[in-house]
């Protein structure tokens, strides 16, 4: 069986800021589309009137990451409290960590739990970005 699997974020009609956001920390191309590109000129093909601008799918492929998202609508929206997911990163050494946590904490992320040597005798830490997503690295 091949199953690639990632990660899919629901916004808070930030959705493109999002997306720009993580691809100047993992890079990567980045491919988004709005409604009326998604329904590809029919009228409204949807169960709901989308907002003007809605970002309907985004996809960041970073290599060894990739995001797929897109603004929540109506009921769907996230609450930035939100714990109900969050991302682990394993990094190969604890500098690719301590790089990419600082790429975070430069761009408006906070510290949740200080990247340090953890009783498990790994390195570990966890960031929550200005989306309310939280991320933890580890390195050996």
């Amino acid at each position: 069986m091949a199953i690639e699997f990632f990660p899919y974020i629901s916004f808070r009609g930030n959705g493109r800021k999002a997306f720009a956001y993580y691809q100047s920390i993992f890079g990567g191309d980045l491919h988004l589309e709005s409604y009326p590109e998604v329904a590809q000129g029919e009228d409204n093909p949807f169960p709901f009137t989308p907002p003007k601008d809605a970002l309907a799918h985004g996809l960041l492929d970073a290599g060894a990451v990739r995001i797929t998202g897109g603004d929540g609508i109506g009921e769907s929206l996230p609450s930035l409290e939100s714990n109900v997911y969050s991302f682990m990163l394993q990094c190969e050494t604890v500098a690719e960590a301590e790089e990419l946590i600082a790429k975070f904490l430069e761009s408006g992320s906070t510290v949740l739990m200080p990247f340090m040597k953890a009783p498990w005798g790994s390195h570990y830490g966890q960031v929550k970005d200005p989306f309310g997503v939280m991320w933890a690295f580890h390195a050996e």
